[in-house]
């Protein structure tokens, strides 16, 4: 069998594990979080917390917008729970919108369109690895006086003009969870980009508590002052996410390389009328994190999807569009026409990508191929 995903585990991962563990050190204080977090601080140039899940962090970042009932947050339909999740506990009411074509990220011009009074927060989601069009969203905002949150997840090793991604918006949130490149089982990070909400974002990840500043000595007091969940990691889950982070930049080489490898192989399908390949625009650069293809009869992804299973392939389709989930019924409401997001949500199915896979590639690509245009002819 060939997974869809598969853990890459640096040595320094194990060594820095089993060196904790001989020190006993496994709570939320110590050097391998702020290994982490130094390590995170000089990828972004910016403030960053590490937290214990992306989830948390987009909670946390919820929380400094001051989201609450009769505000609304203006998302893509096309993403994970977690996105709509965070302003929805808040009281926010969600208003989902289409993605553009090719990056399947949120479009701009939707999301304009969908602004009124109540609007407190955009919350663009960079699918795949590849950036929304963030000077757009951030011109948007700034017209509207709106907050930016970016639901980065999938895009570490990733940038924007150059720049990292998730360094425009007021905060932006990113995974370690087991299926992105960069992992430790579970867990994130809340990167801060406006520097006002830089001391409470401390506090609110702290049970709402000052610990952090008294844990480094800036007030002789530790007391709740605020509102706040528990939102921090441990060592143990540090410890692990270093080694990552420090093979991050050979892990992003072999998956893009992996990638590319993918994307030249189903050219011909694309130019045969069989599927539509993901478009990477000029101004972005991609961590290798997903390769899709949509295919052109959508009905028959299942079996599609099946079929290559049969051929040992993993190979899943990815987001049912929230707007038609129940949840997203109950606490958003649709603006516009989601065209693009419903196609997506039909035909879209991802391919094995993780280090090491180079050697099945082939494997991969001629099952796909095969499949594909027996679909497409039949």
């Amino acid at each position: 069998m060939i997974p869809y995903s598969k853990v890459y585990i640096p040595p320094a991962s194990k060594a820095y594990v089993e060196e904790l563990l001989e020190s006993g050190r496994l709570g939320v204080d110590g050097p391998y979080i702020e290994r982490c977090e130094t390590w995170l601080r000089q990828h972004f140039d910016r403030p960053v917390q590490l937290m214990q899940s992306c989830s948390d962090a987009l909670e946390v970042a919820a929380m400094l917008t001051g989201v609450g009932p009769g505000d609304e947050v203006i998302l893509p339909s096309f993403t994970f729970s977690s996105t709509a999740n965070a302003f929805a506990l808040r009281g926010a009411r969600l208003v989902f919108v289409d993605v553009l074509p090719g990056t399947l990220n949120i479009d701009p011009a939707a999301a304009e369109a969908a602004i009124t009074p109540n609007t407190r927060v955009i919350a663009p989601v960079h699918y795949a690895g590849i950036s929304s069009d963030m000077v757009a969203i951030k011109a948007l905002a700034e017209r509207h006086g709106l907050y930016v949150v970016e639901d980065a997840a999938q895009s570490l090793m990733s940038n924007y003009r150059d720049a990292p991604a998730g360094i425009t918006g007021d905060l932006a949130t990113l995974s370690f969870h087991n299926t992105k490149n960069v992992v430790s089982g579970e867990g994130g990070a809340l990167i801060i980009n406006n520097p006002d909400l830089a001391d409470r974002a401390a506090v609110l990840a702290e049970k709402g508590t000052n610990r952090k500043a008294f844990y480094e000595g800036l007030t002789d007091k530790y007391t709740w002052i605020d509102i706040g969940t528990s939102a921090v990691t441990s060592q143990l889950t540090a410890a692990f996410l270093l080694g990552q982070l420090e093979s991050a930049e050979a892990i992003t080489r072999e998956r893009v390389a992996i990638w590319e490898a993918y994307h030249a192989a189903f050219e011909p399908l694309e130019a045969d009328g069989l599927v539509t390949r993901p478009t990477v625009p000029d101004d972005c650069t991609h961590n290798g994190h997903i390769y899709y293809l949509l295919l052109k009869r959508a009905e028959r992804r299942g079996e599609l999807i099946a079929a290559l299973r049969e051929q040992g392939i993993v190979a899943p389709f990815h987001y049912l569009p929230l707007h038609a989930a129940p949840a997203g019924q109950a606490h958003g409401r649709v603006s516009g026409s989601l065209a693009v997001t419903e196609q997506a949500g039909q035909a879209l199915f991802r391919l094995p990508l993780w280090v090491g896979l180079s050697d099945v590639i082939d494997t991969v690509v001629e099952n796909v191929e095969r499949e594909v245009r027996r679909i497409g002819q039949g």
